[in-house]
């Protein structure tokens, strides 16, 4: 055995140690966080876990306290709809929180749920003797402040102790206010950058990908969409297509029973296989979302699409402060993916997008500017999860 290889082996054996008797109540709300989440559960194998998560963190051993589905809800009208069952789960989830007595809560995104609950957790005498005791609060994912409502920074600082961004460029909008702040790099770019697609044969079905989102929300709204897509190309002589959807746990049953009705018919693939879709991808049509990262990072060419209740719309225009929602836009600071929001979001502008995306050269143009990207996506060599699980343990040491 090779010195290093002891020295590993020791410093491994050390950290079980340390991490052996550390209790984490972790909460991810949706689909990208679970993943994250599972990730971060994998890097510390000797922690307790207990908490809210789906089938990644579920596959990671964790017994969530109730389906993550409940939590999965965007927009101010679709909350609104869902107000009392969110009350129910916030007061449930700070009841088991105080049951449980963690070292560390791990909140990843679902800001509204996670703000709700430790706030909760801080005004209540229980949850104050916890604190108290050395109970910290960390989140993953920094809220896009620098896209909107920036004087949520300060309101993040007065709730959390440790905050995990993205990307370096975030960093000052939060420890102006004294939140201890580190940028990991994206999450899943480790994993994704510099991945292969799979080289399509002549006699191969181009793939076209149909990402209608993880949300029940958004999925009743961006479905109907990408049917009349999928119905215009095969009526229009679009031939050696084949359409594929990925599913996720919360939306599985509704997209299935709906795709009966559809005169064409996609083919289903299970979202923890979606890598392995993506990279034999032709051509993505994705709602805005962590998808479109994964999308960008192996550099499949993708339209972007998103609609929300028309109330929702008009308020997100008066206060966003950016021109894209797409993340890879943002970093590069232009339009590489093509965003059909709102009114736009329609088969007919997505078909002529699609079109253009045929077009050899153009494809070339946007695969080039995906690639060029790639070192804004990544902040080291170190995994963005590793990274977390280490400032988990260090801030209980």
């Amino acid at each position: 055995m090779t010195l290093l290889k002891i020295v590993q082996n020791v410093e491994s054996a050390h950290l079980k140690m340390q991490n052996k008797n550390i209790k984490i109540f972790i909460i991810a709300g949706e689909v990208s966080g679970d993943v994250l989440g599972g990730r971060i559960m994998q890097q510390m194998p000797n922690v307790q876990f207990v908490g809210i998560g789906g089938e990644n963190m579920q596959a990671a051993g964790l017994k969530t306290i109730f389906p993550v589905s409940d939590l999965a809800v965007m927009g101010l009208i679709e909350v609104l709809g869902h107000a009392r069952t969110l009350t129910r789960r916030i007061n449930q989830t700070v009841d088991k929180i105080i049951a449980e007595k963690p070292d560390v809560v791990l909140t990843i995104d679902a800001p509204g749920f996670a703000k709700s609950v430790i706030k909760k957790l801080r005004n209540s005498a229980k949850g104050r003797e916890l604190i108290k005791s050395g109970m910290r609060f960390h989140h993953v994912v920094a809220p896009q402040v620098w896209a909107w409502r920036p004087g949520r920074a300060k309101k993040y600082a007065q709730i959390f102790d440790k905050l995990y961004a993205f990307f370096d460029f975030e960093l000052p909008y939060f420890t102006k206010h004294g939140l201890d702040t580190v940028a990991v790099g994206h999450p899943i770019a480790n994993g994704l950058i510099g991945a292969k697609p799979v080289r399509q044969k002549p006699d191969d079905d181009k793939i076209i990908s149909l990402i209608p989102g993880s949300r029940m929300s958004e999925v009743k709204r961006l479905l109907p969409i990408m049917r009349d897509v999928m119905d215009m190309l095969c009526r229009n002589g679009y031939t050696g297509y084949k359409f594929v959807i990925p599913v996720v746990e919360t939306t599985a049953d509704f997209i299935k029973n709906e795709i009966q009705k559809w005169r064409f018919k996609p083919e289903l693939v299970f979202a923890k296989d979606r890598y392995n879709l993506f990279k034999k991808t032709y051509i993505a049509i994705a709602a805005s979302g962590t998808v479109t990262a994964e999308l960008a990072m192996l550099h499949i060419p993708t339209i972007v699409v998103y609609k929300m209740n028309p109330v929702t719309t008009w308020i997100v225009r008066q206060i966003i402060h950016i021109k894209w929602v797409s993340l890879v836009n943002i970093l590069l600071k232009r339009t590489v993916f093509p965003e059909m929001l709102g009114a736009d979001a329609t088969a007919e502008n997505i078909v002529d997008e699609f079109q253009q995306l045929t077009i050899p050269s153009n494809r070339k143009k946007m695969t080039d500017a995906l690639k060029s990207a790639d070192q804004l996506w990544l902040k080291q060599d170190t995994d963005a999860a590793q990274l977390i699980a280490t400032g988990i343990t260090d801030s209980v040491k």
